[in-house]
C-alpha cells in the first residue's frame, strides 16, 4: 500500500532513514548574510531572502521568461531562496536560484531544464527542497523557450550545451557549504528531456559532479533528434496536402495499432507494454475503391508508413530511430500539425545555419547532415564511454516512458546499448552503476495512460510518497547511500490521475533489457500479474 504524506513532513521522515538533519538556528539572518558575503568576480548575488513554507511566490515575467509559463510557485518549506548572476564569459551568463531549506538532510541536488528553454524550473526546486535537499538550477545561459540567443553567440551555445548546469553545481556547491557552514554528504540530479540530456552530460564529461544521477527521456544525440523532429513537416505536407492526417485520422491509426499489437503483452489494456513488439501495418486502413469511412486514403497510409520508420541519412546510416507506435494522439498535436516544429526551427535558424531566414520547409537530410558534424559545444552527448563515472562510484538511473510523443523511446535503449558495447560491458556488469527502466504508457517525462506516477516530478503534496520503491528519486538515494539497487520501478496510475479519486492501477516497470509480460490477464491492474522477461 502507498504511504501517502503532506510534503511539509517529508524532510524530517526522509532524513530519519538515512542521514542526520541539519537545522539553521537563525535562518531569516543567515540568509541576509550569505547575501552580503556571498559574492566574487563571477557571482553577483541579486537578492538573498528567507521564504517561510506555503508562500505563494510571483515570478520575475519579462517578455521572454513569460514564455515559461511559470508565474507563481509555492514554497513547501522554509528556506532561504538565492538569486544569482554568475558571469561564464566575456559575453554570456546565467542567472542561478539556490533553495536552502532550514531543515536540511546534507544532501546537494541539481534540477535541470526542458526542451529549448531557459527557464528555471520551479516546480523541481520546490519538489526537491521539499525532500531537504540544496536544490539549486539555472536558466541555460538565456531567458525563455526560444533560441534566439543562440545566433552568432557560441558563448551561449556553451551554457546551453554543458556550461551552465557545470557551473550551476560548482557555484551551487560553494554557496551550500557557505550558507550550512559545513559541506554536503551526497550530490544528486534530477532531470528529464533536455534535462535528462544534461544528466548524461555530466555524467560522461563531468563525472565528479554528481553521486546519483537521475535522468528521464533523454535528448541525447540531439543534434540528430532536432533533426528527427523537423522530418515530420516533410513527410506529413502542411494541414492543407493530401498527406497530412487530422487528429480524427490519427485517433482512427492509435485504435488499429492497439488492435495490432496491445494484445502482444499478454493482455489487452490500451497499453504497449514494449511499442518494440510493435511491427504496425498501416495498409489495414487502406480505403476500398468508392469508401471514405473509417480508413485512409492511399497517400495517408504511405504518410503512416513514413511516420513509423527509421529516419536515414545521406550516407545511409541511421539518423534516428522511428517514433514508437502507441504515441500518436499527442503527437498528433506536436509534430504532425503541418507546421514546422520551433526546436528545430530555432536551432537551425541560429546554432547550426546562423540563418534567420531559413524555413523549416526547406528542411532536407543534408541539412541534418550538416548538423550532426558542426555539433556546437558538443552538445550530441552521445559519449559511451562512462567508465569515469563508474570509477568514482556514481550511479546512474535512466527512465523513459513508452508512449513519449517527442523524444522515441527507442533511442534509449539505442544509447543504453551504446555504452555496452563502448566499454564492452554486458548488462549484468553495468547493473553496478547504470540502470535504464522502460515506463509504460508515460508519455514524455510524465503523463499518459500508464502508471506513469514515479515520483519524478512534483505531484502535488497529496501525491507525495516516502515509500523509495515508488518514487524513483528516494530510489536512488537508497542505492547511493545504501547499496540498494533496483531491480524495478514501481509505477502508480490514479483515477484521472488525481489520488485523491483513488489508485486505478500499479504496475513494476523492468529493467532493461527485460520487459512487461502479463501472466494473469483476469487481474492485469495488479503488480503481481506481470512478469519481466527477455
Amino acid at each position: 500500500m502507498l504511504k501517502m504524506y503532506s510534503s511539509a513532513f517529508v524532510p524530517l521522515l526522509c532524513a530519519s532513514t538515512t542521514l542526520a538533519q541539519h537545522i539553521v538556528s537563525d535562518p531569516a539572518s543567515a540568509c541576509e548574510a550569505i547575501g552580503s558575503t556571498f559574492q566574487s568576480e563571477d557571482v553577483k548575488i541579486n537578492f538573498a531572502h528567507y521564504v517561510p513554507a506555503g508562500t505563494n511566490l510571483t515570478l520575475e515575467q519579462d517578455d521572454n521568461l513569460a514564455t515559461c509559463d511559470r508565474p507563481s510557485q509555492v514554497v513547501p518549506v522554509d528556506l532561504c531562496r538565492v538569486a544569482m548572476l554568475v558571469t561564464t564569459s566575456s559575453i554570456s551568463n546565467i542567472t542561478l536560484e539556490a533553495w536552502l531549506p532550514t531543515n536540511w538532510t546534507g544532501r546537494f541536488l541539481s534540477t535541470g531544464n526542458g526542451g529549448m528553454s531557459g527557464c528555471i524550473q520551479y516546480e523541481d526546486l520546490a519538489y526537491t527542497a521539499s525532500f531537504g535537499f540544496a536544490t539549486v538550477g539555472a536558466n541555460n545561459g538565456h531567458n525563455g523557450t526560444r533560441g534566439t540567443a543562440f545566433y552568432q553567440n557560441s558563448e551561449i551555445v556553451a551554457d546551453f550545451a554543458w556550461r551552465s548546469m557545470h557551473t550551476g553545481v560548482v557555484v551551487g556547491k560553494e554557496l551550500t557549504q557557505a550558507y550550512y557552514q559545513r559541506d554536503y554528504s551526497k550530490s544528486y540530479y534530477l532531470g528529464c528531456s533536455t534535462g535528462g540530456k544534461q544528466g548524461f552530460k555530466s555524467a560522461q564529461d563531468f563525472p565528479d559532479d554528481f553521486d546519483g544521477i537521475v535522468a528521464g527521456a533523454p535528448a541525447v544525440a540531439f543534434n540528430n533528434l532536432s533533426s528527427w523532429s523537423g522530418h515530420f513537416l516533410q513527410i506529413t505536407g502542411s494541414n492543407t496536402s493530401a498527406t497530412w492526417l487530422d487528429p480524427a485520422e490519427w485517433a482512427l491509426v492509435h485504435q488499429d495499432i492497439l488492435t495490432q499489437c496491445d494484445g502482444l503483452d499478454g493482455v489487452v489494456d490500451g497499453i504497449l507494454e514494449d511499442p518494440d513488439l510493435c511491427t504496425y501495418r498501416p495498409q489495414n486502413l487502406q480505403c476500398s475503391p468508392g469508401n471514405s469511412t473509417n480508413c485512409l486514403s492511399s497517400a495517408k497510409v504511405n504518410t503512416v508508413a513514413q511516420v513509423f520508420a527509421p529516419y536515414y541519412g545521406v550516407d545511409g546510416s541511421l539518423i534516428f530511430p522511428r517514433m514508437q507506435p502507441g504515441s500518436e494522439l499527442s503527437a498528433a498535436l506536436i509534430y504532425y500539425t503541418g507546421q514546422p516544429f520551433s526546436y528545430t526551427m530555432d536551432w537551425f535558424r541560429y546554432a547550426i545555419l546562423e540563418d534567420p531566414t531559413w524555413e523549416a520547409t526547406d528542411f532536407t537530410v543534408q541539412d541534418a547532415a550538416i548538423a550532426a558534424a558542426k555539433d556546437p559545444a558538443g552538445i550530441a552527448t552521445w559519449k559511451g564511454d562512462l567508465s569515469a563515472y563508474k570509477n568514482k562510484g556514481g550511479k546512474l538511473l535512466h527512465y523513459h516512458g513508452q508512449a513519449d510523443p517527442i523524444i522515441t523511446s527507442e533511442n534509449s535503449p539505442r544509447y543504453y546499448d551504446n555504452v555496452v558495447t563502448t566499454m564492452g560491458m554486458p548488462s549484468s556488469d553495468l547493473d553496478s552503476f547504470y540502470r535504464f527502466f522502460r515506463i509504460s504508457g508515460m508519455g514524455h517525462c510524465s503523463g499518459g495512460v500508464g502508471a506513469w506516477q514515479i515520483g519524478q516530478t512534483t505531484l502535488g503534496a497529496a501525491n507525495t510518497t516516502l515509500d523509495a520503491q515508488h518514487n524513483i528519486l528516494l530510489r536512488m538515494i537508497d542505492w547511493v547511500e545504501n547499496g540498494d539497487a533496483p531491480e524495478t520501478v514501481t509505477g502508480v496510475k490514479y483515477v484521472n490521475d488525481t489520488a485523491s479519486l483513488g489508485v486505478s492501477f500499479v504496475r513494476q516497470h523492468c529493467k532493461y533489457p527485460l520487459r512487461n509480460q502479463c501472466i494473469d490477464p483476469d487481474n492485469y491492474t495488479k503488480p503481481e500479474a506481470w512478469s519481466c522477461v527477455l
